[in-house]
């Protein structure tokens, strides 16, 4: 029997709807046989994913989606795998970015609330945007916010009226320092979604065959925004480079996403191969850094 994996889910620690554990129990009704949480930015939630993997026998890999930079291409998403998502300097890394992150999101609504006084409209309360989000919160949840004041209908609208007009720049990791810090707590790299990079295939080689010299580990060949011949030539981009092959469906959850657990649009499955493959990368990277221990 095919056994089936999804290695990109997000929950409530960063912009996703279902909790950690809810996740997980999804995951297990799919009929998934394993998943890797990878929230934005954050690893809060890989404990509880990790209880509720022992619990449901569905199993849970740590993982995590940076937003990283590189030359002129800002919010590249780096996949971290198999890490230690206690170690020190991971998590503090983490905890600066995330004070910055609430720095700028403080001063994007600041930004939409000096809009809403024009229109005429009562202010957003940044603590009750902090309150929904319940772990890293981004534009996500001030769009949510504005759509729960019904000042607009959806996160399309929410971004155009407001979040973008009143946008902060952003922070991201410079892409080789992400890739080196996943690596010292033991873990490995994949490039998400790299179509949301480039569709344009001689930029993406050029790209790639860049981050493999800084220590990328892998690539996501499987994602919802691959179609089959898009899947094919990534994983051949991928064993050109001897990098890994992983996959996922980036679920976020909500209402009205068409994106589920384990798949998506058109005929996404991730094979368990992929993470047999990344097993053994692990295991290598760690047997290694004993050595050098």
């Amino acid at each position: 029997m095919t056994r089936w994996i999804d290695l990109h889910l997000h929950s409530t620690c960063s912009d996703g709807a279902l909790s950690p554990a809810e996740l997980i129990r999804r995951a297990a009704a799919a009929g998934l046989t394993a998943v890797a949480l990878a929230d934005h930015d954050n690893v809060d939630g890989i404990d509880e994913a990790l209880a509720a993997g022992a619990e449901a026998a569905v199993e849970v890999l740590p993982g995590v989606e940076l937003s990283v930079v590189w030359e002129d291409f800002q919010d590249i998403h780096l996949l971290g795998y198999g890490f230690d998502h206690h170690h020190r300097e991971l998590q503090a890394a983490l905890r600066e970015f995330r004070a910055f992150r609430e720095g700028r999101n403080g001063q994007i609504v600041e930004a939409v609330n000096r809009q809403l006084a024009e229109e005429g409209a009562p202010p957003l309360d940044f603590g009750a945007i902090r309150q929904r989000a319940k772990g890293t919160f981004g534009r996500p949840h001030i769009a949510l916010e504005l759509m729960a004041r019904h000042l607009v209908r959806s996160k399309e609208e929410a971004f155009e009226r407001y979040l973008v007009p009143c946008n902060v720049p952003k922070r991201y990791f410079p892409l080789p320092e992400a890739i080196a810090l996943i690596h010292r707590a033991g873990g490995v790299t994949s490039l998400a979604h790299p179509l949301l990079i480039s569709r344009d295939r001689s930029e993406l080689r050029r790209l790639l065959d860049a981050f493999a010299e800084y220590g990328l580990d892998g690539i996501e060949a499987f994602s919802n925004q691959a179609d089959n011949d898009d899947t094919d030539w990534l994983q051949s981009e991928a064993r050109r480079r001897g990098l890994l092959i992983t996959g996922g469906s980036d679920y976020h959850g909500g209402p009205d996403s068409e994106i589920v657990i384990g798949g998506g649009r058109g005929n996404l499955r991730v094979p368990y191969a992929c993470l047999e493959a990344l097993s053994t990368a692990l295991a290598q990277r760690n047997h290694s850094g004993l050595q050098r221990g």
